[in-house]
């Protein structure tokens, strides 16, 4: 079946949905990404990323369907999901069996001062996602949510069936709002959608705002690394090639009644929390490099550890994620220094 899906892959310029998207292209499948490239981080990144499947800078214009040059099946449509009238176009033309929305504004700490980017991108955009999978008959929808919609809960491992009532940042209330919006439209319009709760993604071409990226750009240049909480911290490290491994299996998995709609939701996460300090320690042995700590109180927003239950994505698709972080962090090292040891490299087929 793979083979035959035409997929949308919004958020196609980001971390997880560059290598979605190529992921899918590899197994046959006809695949549009979509991206809005905004600058909340370094969009050269971005345009790296997707040099890589085959788009170059100079040929990309808004609302303009570009082929790859190199891979076969893959397209590219520069595309704010607030754009409505172009995005319902889009499916109209397209005619999609599976979208994957990874489109959104991330970070927790950004939404403290820019809340408006999150309700742009993340309930506007997502909004406009559902309705256009309501009149085009999409097969599957499948879409990103996150780890922080767990807040306050103490008890670990955290399980999809616990209540997510108490969010403690606005983008962890966005991606709450995304999962009770999506689970009404599957109930109205019997409409199958899969959310899957992804836990601290890391790996090559990640996001730079993330702490592994931030710390080892901090480390490699000798300065000092903000570690909240005074270091007493645990995250779910789940490496990307398991979050893409976990997406593509699901994308056949269409949820069953529950108990009133077809509507699932998953943990994405390596079921193994790590201690921060451990995350450093295992970067300074990789960079061969001591790091200079600055330790700082907890911050607003942040939560002390997080732990993912997988049971369920492992009784639907016989996979779960279990790359050691050791192992994870050595792909991510090596490619940062590729990345940005080369200047050439930051500009990937763009011009000057």
């Amino acid at each position: 079946m793979m083979k035959r899906l035409r997929v949308l892959v919004t958020g196609s310029a980001g971390f997880i949905g560059h290598h979605l998207a190529l992921a899918l292209q590899q197994l046959g499948c006809t695949v549009v990404g979509l991206d809005a490239i905004i600058s909340y981080y370094d969009p050269m990144l971005k345009y790296g990323r997707l040099a890589l499947q085959g788009f170059d800078r100079q040929d990309i214009r808004y609302n303009q369907l570009l082929q790859s040059r190199t891979k076969d099946g893959l397209s590219f449509i520069h595309l704010d999901l607030t754009d409505e009238l172009a995005l319902n176009t889009l499916f109209g033309e397209q005619q999609f069996d599976v979208v994957i929305n990874l489109a959104a504004q991330a970070g927790v700490r950004y939404s403290m001062n820019h809340p408006q980017s999150y309700v742009a991108s993340n309930l506007v955009g997502f909004a406009n996602v559902l309705e256009s999978c309501r009149r085009h008959t999409i097969k599957h929808l499948l879409f990103a949510s996150s780890s922080s919609v767990y807040g306050l809960n103490q008890e670990t491992p955290f399980h999809t069936d616990f209540k997510t009532d108490h969010p403690i940042s606005f983008y962890a209330a966005t991606k709450k709002a995304n999962e009770v919006m999506a689970h009404s439209y599957a109930h109205l319009y019997q409409m199958p959608v899969t959310g899957l709760r992804f836990f601290t993604v890391y790996g090559p071409w990640g996001r730079p705002d993330m702490a592994y990226y931030s710390f080892t750009k901090a480390i490699t240049e000798g300065t000092p690394i903000q570690v909240f909480n005074n270091g007493d911290m645990h995250r779910d490290f789940t490496y990307i090639d398991d979050v893409v491994s976990s997406i593509v299996k699901l994308v056949d998995v269409l949820p069953g009644l529950a108990p009133t709609a077809p509507y699932k939701l998953y943990n994405i996460g390596n079921s193994q929390p790590e201690h921060l300090l451990e995350l450093i320690a295992i970067l300074e042995r990789l960079l061969c490099k001591k790091a200079t700590l600055d330790l700082q109180p907890m911050q607003p927003g942040d939560v002390q550890a997080t732990f993912a239950a997988v049971e369920d994505l492992k009784a639907a698709t016989g996979f779960e994620p279990d790359t050691p972080l050791e192992e994870g962090l050595a792909q991510f090292v090596k490619w940062y220094k590729a990345y940005h040891g080369k200047p050439s490299a930051k500009v990937l087929n763009t011009p000057d």
